[in-house]
């Protein structure tokens, strides 16, 4: 547009026979202004009204037609008459009448198009994503949100309203069709605007020739919006409801369709029936959508019995826990099993296996229902399996999950482990819809991490993450267990980047999400944050008990209690208690007996780290002998007896053992406590072998200091003192002492306020 006007500006003179072919709103008008201010400025005649008035010498003047597609046919062919070497004509692409054709065969054509993102942030950099949405960028309707902001105003609202108002009525039904996302089903358009195809194609081109419709057939969302506003509703919900009579007609999805019934205000018993059929078809994609879309049928005339328990079902796989056991209570009140299937799901995600298991006993799902019971330390004996059930891929998984929890408890660990890998693969195709109580790739995770077995857990956390296995409902757990992961191999960082903005809303959940904040803080010596996790997880554990399945968190907050020398926590006597009615299977007992002894050297009684020590060395793995031999190391230590050699073969196998960050605490305990300096040195040095080193995070802050320098820093910064910084670093605080007189050294730093203000600077995105 404005390389055009500058021409024009260039050489006035100069010939030019333009078409100027674009939908409303791309900017004709505001062209052939532009144009005219250009010519005037030059001393050109400009005529724009003709025939009304003419120019006296059309070989010096310019002729500019603005709408041409709605001049009269004899006037379209008077002006191919006129003998003007300068005329520029503007018209939208339809109607395009044969004489309007003819008169600009000849002519030049120039392109108007939408605008990009890049344009509107020109010229609104605030709102701009925004407007682009809104309007498509087509020029018109951006300019004036760009002069609001991006609100829409009642002035914007007006302008269109007018736009529609002044349409043809199949237009309108058209563009309701097309906001429906119907506006390319000739088909469809036919039946709805009872004309034949070629009548139907006069009026798609006639929609798209408004500027209202995108070249794909959508309708831009501003007009979108305004047509259930400014079409009277009889008219507006008539469409809705012939369309919705036509889909059902064809038995093809109507998801894509029903998305514009929510929120129309149409009901009626086939605008029901779509709403149901279309929350059925979203419910594997987009179990949130369903779950609205369930509601939205209930309330336009479906009865709530025909659905309540698919209703109940989506709402859970979504995570709305709430709506998914009130909705399931109505469905058990039918003598619904599905319902009592869903509730008891609901419930276990709530911690309460207890009655999760009674329920799957009635709802006859057997595999579940063992799962249940052993989650609580019972050995029920299990229901008969439904004879109406189909072998489904949810059953087959189902069972080999049972089995896998009953051989984790009674049999072999690595069948144990075996058979829920081989759940979880049976279950990921068909994962997104499968409300399960947990998946079997958490189930999977956890007995991989009792096993010390990182790398097994993080694949499969990773794939679940990938398929959506359980639905959105397992996203925030298989989250969590990852998170675990990382924090049991020494990646603290990328822990708690996992954690960051994760919304955690389910009890099981939250005891995850606090157990991992307190062994991030206790990793990294904050005693501040650990005492306020603690206060949260002790408002947490009356919500959730202990269970088979959350003996990983508890071991963690065991130790966070320890550690802040809360003598009153029931936590180790609860979890002993449930494994009791187990027989203590060793998988699942070696973490608690492992968080026992340590907790009883954080508590300074080594004589309670005894017995614990003994059942981790009747533990025939090799997990379990490897925690048993640090066990052993670890106490010994602790009383003063350090083994230089025997450490560095503990601590090397507890790393092994997926211990990684306590590997290089059992090295740099021993260093602290040896008399001998060259032992010292040397476990110092087994200590920093077994850190474990994360990736820099890209910082724009360039740091004067060596990398340990910064470390140190940012340490310092935490408010820890020299010793813990020391045994954050496996250094000794001397060292520490010395690196902190080179850092106010090379920062210039004359008192200890300056200094730490400079390191706070520098602490900013440097490397973790």
């Amino acid at each position: 547009m404005h390389t055009l006007s500058g021409k024009v500006t260039s050489d006035p003179s100069a010939p030019l026979r333009l078409a100027v072919v674009a939908p409303g709103g791309y900017g004709k008008t505001r062209l052939l202004r532009e144009l005219r201010q250009a010519y005037r400025d030059a001393g050109v005649p400009v005529v724009t009204d003709w025939p009304t008035t003419g120019a006296d010498d059309w070989r010096r003047a310019v002729m500019l037609v603005d709408d041409a597609h709605l001049l009269p046919d004899t006037q379209l062919r008077m002006l191919r008459e006129v003998p003007c070497p300068r005329m520029v004509i503007a018209s939208r692409p339809w109607p395009r009448s044969p004489e309007l054709a003819e008169l600009m065969a000849p002519l030049d054509r120039a392109q108007l198009s939408t605008w990009e993102l890049a344009d509107v942030q020109r010229i609104c950099p605030s709102a701009a994503a925004t407007i682009h949405s809104l309007t498509g960028g087509v020029p018109r309707w951006t300019v004036r949100l760009a002069e609001t902001g991006g609100q829409v105003t009642a002035a914007v609202s007006g302008a269109m309203r007018y736009e529609l108002e002044v349409l043809d009525e199949d237009v309108v039904r058209y563009l309701i069709a097309a906001r429906s996302g119907l506006g390319n089903r000739i088909d469809l358009l036919i039946a709805l605007l009872g004309m034949p195809g070629t009548s139907v194609g006069d009026v798609m081109r006639a929609a798209r020739a408004t500027g209202l419709v995108n070249p794909d057939g959508t309708v831009i969302p501003l007009c979108g919006a305004a047509l259930s506003t400014v079409v009277p509703a009889e008219m507006y919900l008539g469409v809705l409801q012939q369309l919705a009579e036509l889909q059902l007609d064809r038995a093809e999805p109507v998801l894509p369709f029903a998305r514009s019934l929510l929120g129309s205000g149409a009901i009626g018993s086939t605008v029901a029936t779509v709403l149901a059929t279309a929350a059925h078809e979203a419910t594997v994609q987009d179990s949130a959508l369903a779950a609205e879309m369930f509601g939205a049928a209930v309330s336009a005339g479906q009865p709530l019995a025909d659905v309540v328990a698919d209703w109940a079902h989506a709402a859970a796989l979504s995570g709305d826990l709430g709506t998914a056991l009130r909705l399931a209570d109505q469905a058990i009140l039918s003598q619904n099993r599905a319902g009592a299937s869903i509730s008891a799901a609901a419930l276990a995600h709530r911690g309460q296996w207890a009655r999760s298991a009674q329920l799957y006993t009635w709802a006859r799902e057997p595999a579940f229902a063992q799962i249940a019971s052993y989650a609580v330390g019972s050995f029920a004996a299990m229901p008969p399996t439904r004879r109406d059930r189909l072998p489904t891929a949810l059953d087959g998984a189902a069972a080999l999950m049972a089995d896998g929890v009953r051989q984790s408890v009674s049999g072999d660990q690595a069948a144990a482990l075996s058979l829920l890998v081989q759940a979880a693969a049976l279950l990921e195709p068909a994962g997104l819809e499968a409300l399960v109580p947990d998946t079997p790739a958490a189930l999977a995770a956890l007995v991989a991490l009792h096993r010390g077995e990182i790398g097994i857990a993080s694949s499969l956390l990773e794939n679940a993450m990938t398929s959506r296995m359980g639905g959105d409902v397992m996203r925030v757990r298989h989250r969590l267990l990852l998170a675990w992961t990382r924090m049991a191999r020494g990646q603290l960082g990328q822990a708690t980047q996992l954690m960051d903005g994760l919304a955690v809303r389910e009890p099981r959940d939250e005891l995850f999400s606090v157990a991992l904040a307190a062994g991030l803080a206790r990793r990294a010596g904050d005693t501040v944050t650990l005492r306020r996790v603690w206060t949260q997880a002790t408002a947490c554990l009356l919500r959730h008990p202990v269970d088979l399945f959350t003996l990983l968190p508890v071991t963690e907050l065991i130790l966070a209690s320890a550690r802040l020398r809360d003598h009153g926590s029931p936590l180790l006597r609860d979890a002993f208690a449930l494994l009791d009615k187990l027989g203590n299977p060793p998988l699942w007992a070696a973490p608690v007996h492992w968080a026992a002894v340590h907790a009883a050297i954080l508590t300074d009684n080594p004589a309670a780290a005894e017995p614990h020590v003994s059942a981790l060395e009747l533990n025939p793995t090799p997990y379990g002998s490897a925690l048993a031999r640090a066990a052993r190391c670890w106490t010994a230590v602790y009383a003063g007896q350090v083994e230089p050699a025997e450490v560095t073969v503990c601590a090397r196998g507890l790393r092994d053992a997926g211990h990684w960050w306590e590997s290089g605490r059992l090295a740099s305990e021993a260093a602290l406590r040896t008399g001998d300096r060259k032992a010292m040195v040397s476990l110092l040095d087994c200590a920093r072998q077994l850190q474990v080193h994360e990736p820099a995070q890209p910082s724009d802050v360039a740091s004067p200091l060596s990398d340990r320098e910064q470390e140190v820093a940012e340490l310092v910064v935490r408010g820890m003192t020299y010793k813990q910084i020391g045994d954050t670093l496996f250094i000794s605080a001397k060292t520490v002492e010395h690196h902190m007189a080179r850092i106010r050294q090379r920062l210039g730093a004359t008192n200890r306020s300056e200094l730490l203000a400079q390191l706070r600077t520098l602490a900013i995105g440097a490397p973790k």
